[in-house]
């Protein structure tokens, strides 16, 4: 997973030890605890599971067919948003149909340049899609991802390659579009982890937003997301979160299954104005910290032990 910035970070926060990880490749994978183990879903259940996967495959057809069809509308009118209502509107539902109640704390920016947010679960995509107008950063492999790569392609997704030959050119396709006013959504942990925890931002993904160009009339934004599964269902707090070598299949369905009346609260924090800060490792520090704060202060805390 996360290589620390040059520059000392803070500690971590104090719910359990984030040092474990891997590198696969180009890919880091933050090892974390053992998955806990999850009740098995009764028939009922199942049931439920194939009807919400249906209606959200059902409903990201007809909403995407209806995007497509928005862009011609937008080259005619250029600040016609219907393309960011039906995007957000997408998000909700299917937040709505895997059991999570998105909760926004805070205001999203209104000019250009990049989100930051902590990076706990594929869900993640539907419920930051659902609280702002955002663009997703995603790395190269995405795009040939059945299904899901022709569509991230088709919303406007920026895809990176971890290649030096092709950093200059991402790096210009980034500041063009945060220059032209859209917010670039990054995972600056470069892994997904248990959600209970922020691993230390990697700065070189900082570097595009520190050009010369952008230092003056960008800003970036850090976003904290934090999940809670019903106190009543008995799931563990990192229930949500999908981390180590979780398969992703089993773990939609557990969350298709098990995951009813849960809540993910999206908090955006105060944005940082680029200028003010003297290179790419003080902004992705000063980013942490506020993200770091956001989720710290909104996981559930262990009880204390009782008075003797």
């Amino acid at each position: 997973m996360s290589e620390r910035p040059e520059t000392a970070a803070p500690a971590a926060p104090p719910v359990g030890s984030g040092k474990a990880s891997k590198q696969t490749g180009d890919d880091f994978q933050w090892l974390g605890p053992e998955p806990p183990e999850l009740p098995r879903p009764g028939p009922l259940r199942k049931l439920a599971a194939y009807a919400r996967l249906l209606a959200a495959v059902l409903v990201t057809a007809v909403l995407l067919g209806l995007y497509l069809g928005l862009k011609g509308v937008e080259r005619l009118a250029p600040r016609f948003r219907g393309r960011v209502v039906v995007q957000r509107f997408w998000g909700r539902v299917v937040g709505r149909l895997v059991g999570l109640r998105v909760r926004v704390e805070g205001t999203p920016m209104a000019h250009g340049g990049a989100l930051v947010a902590n990076h706990a679960s594929w869900s993640d995509i539907f419920v930051l899609v659902g609280a702002a107008r955002l663009t997703f950063v995603s790395k190269a492999e995405v795009r040939g991802w059945p299904g899901v790569g022709w569509i991230a392609q088709q919303c406007g997704t920026v895809f990176i390659e971890r290649k030096r030959s092709a950093a200059r050119a991402q790096e210009a396709e980034l500041r063009a579009r945060m220059l032209a006013g859209e917010r670039l959504l990054f995972f600056p942990e470069g892994t997904s982890t248990d959600g209970r925890r922020v691993l230390p931002f990697r700065s070189t993904l900082f570097a595009a937003l520190t050009a010369p160009e952008l230092r003056d009339v960008a800003w970036v934004q850090p976003v904290s997301v934090i999940y809670r599964p019903n106190p009543k269902s008995g799931l563990p707090d990192v229930f949500y979160g999908w981390w180590r070598d979780m398969d992703f299949g089993s773990h939609v369905w557990s969350v298709l299954t098990l995951s009813f009346g849960g809540e993910a609260d999206v908090v955006f924090h105060d944005p940082i104005r680029i200028a003010d800060m003297p290179d790419r490792k003080a902004l992705a520090i000063r980013s942490w910290e506020a993200v770091n704060a956001g989720v710290v202060a909104r996981i559930p805390q262990p009880p204390q032990p009782a008075d003797r």
